[in-house]
């Protein structure tokens, strides 16, 4: 199958349907040229900020506020692109408000016939944790769909080990990652945890970005990384884990992604890792013991 990953340009629409007919052409776009699976990134949502006034745009918790007015609207979209381009397609990423007032960060996954589930983000950045009004999410899930068993870790999350490994023990072989970072460093450290979380789950880990310059946009004045599919470095798969990989200025990376062959090379595998991983909850070892040199 054939999975599209946006690098996607933040610019500034000034309504919501300038919006809306931007990510139509992307994914038509996307979809011709063959992707089953679309992925769009971390705080897509946040795009919308240009329609607000500098005022509001200038207060972070007044644009979570005054964005939760085109949720309705965010829904019947996405689904309605899954619908009719019969695809699996992650919305990137909505901060939707909970019935205490906070939000959370919160990643759509829309089926071909318009239904949808979703991830929240389980780690908050310090970003996240400083703007006072997101919290985290409180369940992990994996996705049963017509490819087999998918899951989302957003951004941060992709970092922690032991999400990607319960997704996996579920099931998961494709893990989604949409992704926003602000700085290289930020970018690279998503990069290697995705990296990561492929090497000790024999999965398919595939990033989405947001990309470009938006200074009218505080929320996403700087965007950096790259959109890029990796897996297990192991016989039958690439030396380097790097599967396929945007170039600067690309809206999307398509790639081919074959999760029948992936669990195929798993029986002439160097290393299993996932076999071996409870070697780390040995008795002698669960602990490091301190000596004295």
């Amino acid at each position: 199958m054939k999975i599209a990953l946006a690098q996607w340009r933040i610019e500034a629409p000034a309504s919501f349907q300038e919006f809306a007919a931007r990510v139509f052409a992307e994914i038509a776009v996307a979809v011709k040229q063959g992707a089953s699976i679309v992925v769009l990134p971390e705080y897509l949502a946040l795009e919308l900020a240009s329609t607000l006034d500098a005022k509001t745009r200038a207060d972070f918790p007044a644009t979570l506020a005054a964005l939760q007015a085109v949720h309705v609207d965010w829904l019947r979209l996405f689904a309605g692109l899954a619908v009719a381009h019969r695809i699996h397609l992650l919305a990137g990423t909505f901060l939707l408000e909970q019935p205490n007032g906070k939000y959370r960060n919160r990643a759509y996954l829309f089926s071909p016939d318009g239904s949808h589930v979703f991830q929240d983000k389980l780690t908050l950045t310090g970003f996240e944790n400083a703007a006072g009004v997101i919290e985290p999410g409180d369940a992990l899930k994996v996705f049963e769909s017509r490819y087999g068993r998918i899951a989302i870790d957003i951004c941060y999350d992709s970092e922690f080990p032991l999400y990607a490994r319960a997704q996996r023990e579920a099931g998961a072989r494709l893990l989604l990652v949409p992704s926003c970072t602000d700085t290289e460093a930020g970018a690279s450290r998503v990069r290697i945890g995705c990296m990561a979380r492929a090497l000790e789950n024999r999965i398919y880990v595939a990033q989405s970005v947001t990309a470009g310059e938006a200074p009218d946009n505080p929320a996403l004045d700087t965007n950096t990384g790259r959109a890029a599919v990796y897996a297990p470095s192991d016989r039958g798969l690439p030396d380097d884990g790097l599967v396929a990989a945007a170039t600067p200025g690309e809206t999307w990376l398509i790639a081919d992604v074959d999760l029948a062959a992936l669990e195929a090379t798993a029986a002439n595998a160097q290393v299993a890792v996932p076999v071996d991983w409870g070697q780390q909850s040995r008795p002698g070892v669960v602990r490091a013991k301190v000596e004295t040199l």
